[in-house]
């Protein structure tokens, strides 16, 4: 057999291969933004980080005039389905609660309901279906 059958060969068993093996799942971890927050008059980031099992949910909020309150925070996260994770947070005002992130393509969709208010000036800054870009 010439060298260009074996190519050949090797090429349909790596492909029949590949075909019957599922495709790993997209990792969560990354950097996500909205720089249009609030109509505009505020920027909100997260980002998300994954070491083996654990996964970790950070962001921060802040208005581009720096008016207010301009809270970060971080919380453990986990995986609920393929394509949802749920977390904990607590912000740097001593705000707590809870979130939902699902896939949408590259971008996710951020839902947080505060559990625990002790500074109200940050919950604008935490609402249902909130879509980030990805920031490469």
């Amino acid at each position: 057999m010439s060298l260009s059958g074996v190519a050949l060969l090797t090429s349909i068993i790596v492909s029949a291969t590949a075909s019957n093996t599922p495709l790993a799942e997209p990792k969560w971890a990354g950097e996500y933004a909205n720089k249009k927050f609030l109509d505009g008059q505020a920027v909100f980031q997260m980002s998300i980080e994954e070491s083996g099992n654990a996964i970790q949910v950070s962001f921060d909020a802040a208005y581009n005039d720096a008016h207010g309150a301009a809270p970060d925070g971080q919380g453990p996260g986990r995986i609920t389905t393929k394509n949802a994770l749920e977390f904990k947070w607590k912000d740097s005002f001593k705000n707590s609660g809870t979130g939902r992130i699902t896939r949408a393509g590259e971008d996710i969709i951020v839902s947080m309901k505060t559990t625990r208010v002790v500074d109200s000036r940050c919950l604008e800054f935490y609402g249902q279906k909130m879509r980030l870009k990805r920031v490469k």
